[in-house]
Formats: C-alpha cells, sequence, structure tokens
C-alpha cells in the first residue's frame, strides 16, 4: 500500500513547520514543504 502523501504550503511562518513536525510522527506519511513562492498553478 502506497503511503498517504502531504503537501503543505509555507507562508514563511513557523506554524507550518509545527504542523510538519506534527505530521512527520506519524509513521507511513510523506511530508513535502513548498514555499508560496516556489509553485505556480497556472
Amino acid at each position: 500500500m502506497a503511503k498517504p502523501k502531504v503537501l503543505l504550503l509555507d507562508n514563511y511562518d513557523s506554524f507550518t513547520y509545527n504542523l510538519f513536525h506534527y505530521v512527520e510522527e506519524f509513521d507511513n506519511v510523506d511530508v513535502d514543504v513548498i514555499r508560496n513562492d516556489e509553485i505556480n498553478l497556472d
């Protein structure tokens, strides 16, 4: 079974990494963080 993936968008605040460390504690979850100005949805 594939691991669930979580994508967090970082708005340059510490809350993002608080969430990252919390979610990272789950065994079978891949967590990625992308800064809000590094992604283009167009």
